[in-house]
């Protein structure tokens, strides 16, 4: 769990000069507790991931946040560069202490890419000291943020309970009338049980322990419909937490930090502010 090595080599890939060098934490030093049944990549296929890990890029002169990043990718592939390593310096030059999640797909395992995203949260309160940690937030994108969102209605204790989230565009329910086909089948199979869909339908697994939530989502998505967001902000809404929704009118899906992204100033500006309010009211 200490095993920590520098990974010049994507830092190099993403083009990313962080204010400190990042580091590499590997999720299941020992053996994962469970298995996708992947031993090596297929041409054309799922994405193997031998060794799930964290990417960490701690700001220097942090305010006491962190966030977990867990790119999108249909539950079959990652987006890591736009939807995770490109935002770090960002997030950085706001104290921000950063990592991204290099999770393992369900590959058959519906709890596998779960199973990734509480240790990771387990592993970054473990170093909470180390990285002057006082809030750590969950954030996703696509099928990510369906994985945030399981993580902020899931939780099974305070180390795996995120204090806040973000989601970007996210699947959020698995109800085959407005979920992401693709997501779903790659997460649950193509004829699961009905009582497994409501499980993974995170709107309805809110409840008012449901961490604060910021989201976004453009109105004409055609991948993942804008509903996901609108239904999950309700639920939250009506459960009495707090949440924040930005819906653009234009942008398509799969945006993240993309500077062609018409509303990125807009967007970045909004979740700045977000998370200036969460830093003030740290004690």
């Amino acid at each position: 769990m200490k095993k920590i090595s520098l990974i010049l080599g994507m830092l190099c890939m993403s083009g990313i000069i962080s204010a400190q060098s990042p580091v590499e934490i590997q999720l299941w030093p020992d053996g994962a507790p469970n298995t996708n049944r992947m031993e090596k990549q297929e041409p054309g296929g799922t994405l193997y991931v031998a060794s799930p890990y964290l990417t960490v890029y701690p700001a220097k002169d942090g305010n006491g946040i962190a966030i977990i990043a867990c790119p999108g990718g249909a539950y079959q592939g990652l987006a890591s560069g736009h939807e995770g390593h490109d935002m770090a310096k960002w997030f950085n030059r706001q104290g921000v202490t950063y990592a991204v999640l290099t999770y393992r797909m369900p590959n058959g395992n519906h709890e596998v890419p779960l199973s990734d995203a509480q240790q990771a949260m387990r592993i970054l309160r473990q170093h909470a000291g180390e990285w002057g940690i006082k809030q750590l937030g969950i954030m996703g994108s696509s099928a990510g943020g369906h994985l945030a969102s399981t993580a902020a209605t899931h939780f099974t204790d305070a180390k795996t309970r995120p204090d806040f989230q973000i989601l970007f565009y996210p699947v959020i329910t698995m109800d085959p009338t407005y979920t992401h086909m693709g997501s779903h089948d790659n997460l649950l199979g193509t004829n699961p049980d009905k009582a497994l869909e409501q499980k993974y339908s995170n709107e309805l697994q809110v409840s008012p322990q449901t961490p604060p939530a910021f989201i976004l989502h453009s109105s004409d998505d055609t991948g993942v419909p804008v509903a996901n967001s609108i239904n999950y902000y309700t639920a939250l809404v009506k459960n009495g937490v707090s949440a924040t929704l930005h819906i653009y009118p234009t942008g398509g899906h799969g945006w993240g930090y993309n500077e062609d992204f018409t509303y990125k100033r807009e967007w970045t500006g909004e979740l700045e502010k977000w998370l200036r309010e969460i830093a003030k009211n740290i004690k």
